[in-house]
């Protein structure tokens, strides 16, 4: 079943096409990574799946139920207020079952590693203060913080704060979870930290998509993976399939990570 499906995704901002058409689809328990250059789009399309950015031109589906289609309001008054209150419903039920782990944490300062986690299941989900609190103090476990619970972000290092903030996003159950570039605000030796846990996730059968500049990682846990270039979807399946692709701008992309690593 496909969790997520978006077609011909379109966005612009002050006149330049960011995205021109992007096509994709993330099917029940699948490891989908975006690879590509800076400024491809990579974050935006993220952003846009999780609906932190509007397309422009497009359209888009959770489980099969759509919650994005350009021109939606064309046909007549009545049928334009039904569509609208369906796709307000699919688009509530989409938020729902997504959580996004973004590059920079995003956690809140003022609450403690604990209430970062705690707290969307209380006020968002309306969970038992209890039950999250327990929940809250299982996944710390999982992710090796433990002690940290009474700590504030400002007392963890990096790693630990991305750690925190995939226990967040875990924490809502979601069917689909997305990465934007994880370990890009790491060094090197937590960067494997948060790549060794998110290997760890695969086992749990929940559909991830990743954006990731970790050539590697994403060969190693993909099932599918999309090369973004300048807005446009060049190559998209197996990491063998993409890896010895024959597109000229993947391999000059895929020749640049490998010199950088030299």
């Amino acid at each position: 079943m496909k969790v997520l499906e978006m077609k011909g995704i379109r966005k612009c901002f002050s006149g330049k096409e960011i995205l021109r058409g992007v096509d994709l689809s993330c099917e029940e328990g699948e490891v989908f990574s975006i690879i590509g250059p800076s400024g491809s789009g990579k974050s935006t399309l993220l952003r846009i799946a999780c609906f932190l950015e509007k397309a422009d031109a497009g359209s888009m589906s959770y489980f099969g139920k759509r919650v994005f289609l350009a021109g939606l309001g064309a046909g007549d008054k009545e049928q334009e207020e039904a569509g609208r209150a369906e796709l307000a419903q699919n688009i509530q039920k989409a938020k729902e079952s997504l959580s996004l782990v973004f590059q920079n944490f995003n956690l809140f300062p003022h609450w403690t590693v604990l209430e970062n986690i705690t707290n969307p299941m209380i006020h968002v989900q309306k969970k038992d203060r209890t039950f999250a609190r327990e929940k809250g103090r299982e996944l710390l476990g999982r992710m090796g913080l433990a002690d940290k619970e009474k700590e504030y972000p400002f007392a963890l290092s990096g790693g630990q704060k991305q750690r925190v903030a995939i226990a967040r996003a875990l924490a809502l159950d979601p069917k689909i979870l997305f990465f934007d570039e994880p370990t890009s605000a790491l060094d090197p030796k937590l960067t494997g930290e948060i790549l060794a846990l998110i290997r760890s996730l695969k086992d749990s059968r929940m559909a991830m998509v990743i954006v990731t500049h970790e050539m590697q990682f994403a060969r190693e846990i993909s099932d599918r993976i999309l090369f973004l270039s300048e807005g446009e979807v060049l190559c998209v399946g197996s990491p063998e399939e993409v890896f010895s692709s024959g597109n000229e701008r993947l391999q000059n992309f895929l020749g640049g990570y490998r010199r950088e690593r030299i």
